[in-house]
């Protein structure tokens, strides 16, 4: 998934983006308000991890911005305002959860995990779809119970079109999912991927969708 962490605190940052990498995310990490909302207004996010306290504009104001343009990209706000006017603010504001800093970074993969469930329309923790198996919370994949090791980069593919079946995502919207601004992205990356989880899942899971791009079919069956 793609996801934006907004945190001003460079060591704080430094290890989340670590940990959300290696969760197989692709990650933007920006340092202050304004950046913040320029990277929201210009680019498609998952989630949004968002400090309160930041340079030139606040967390709060890049919060109610955002809801203000519809924009319904959940929002996870952490921040070290443990006031309870100040979580009440954060959320009637449109934040979607809050975690206080310091915070226990399992309890903050958790709750993003939940946050990208909810998004997508499921309340079950673990995605499941003709025979194919993903748990988010340990990368365990199987096929009818049978392990199969799948590359971060496959992972980072299949969530999303297993996540919401029938919904069709372009290369375009893939990639975003596979690649950080820094990241160079390769021309046919995606087609190499799938090719990879046909072979490792089966073909018919993931179908092309001619012109459109790639989904799971809502039947389990692809061409």
């Amino acid at each position: 998934m793609r996801l934006l962490l907004v945190e001003d605190d460079s060591m704080i940052g430094e290890a989340v983006l670590d940990l959300l990498r290696a969760e197989h995310h692709a990650v933007d990490w920006v340092r202050d308000g304004d950046m913040a909302d320029t990277a929201l207004r210009t680019q498609r996010y998952d989630l949004v991890l968002l400090d309160l306290g930041l340079p030139r504009r606040d967390g709060l104001a890049v919060l109610r911005d955002l809801r203000a343009r519809k924009d319904r990209t959940p929002v996870l706000v952490a921040t070290a305002r443990d006031a309870v006017p100040d979580r009440i603010a954060g959320l009637d504001a449109g934040a979607d959860d809050y975690v206080l800093k310091p915070y226990d970074l399992d309890e903050l993969l958790a709750r993003i995990r939940a946050l990208l469930r909810r998004a997508a329309g499921r309340a079950e923790p673990i995605y499941e779809h003709a025979g194919v198996s993903l748990n988010p919370s340990t990368h365990e994949a199987t096929v009818n119970g049978e392990p199969v090791q799948l590359s971060a980069r496959e992972w980072s593919v299949l969530e999303p079109l297993i996540a919401r079946p029938g919904v069709v995502l372009s290369r375009t919207q893939l990639e975003e999912k596979l690649y950080g601004w820094k990241d160079e992205i390769s021309s046919n990356a995606v087609e190499v991927y799938i090719h990879g989880l046909r072979k490792k899942l089966g073909a018919e899971l993931i179908q092309t969708v001619r012109g459109l791009g790639y989904c799971v079919p809502k039947g389990g069956s692809g061409a």
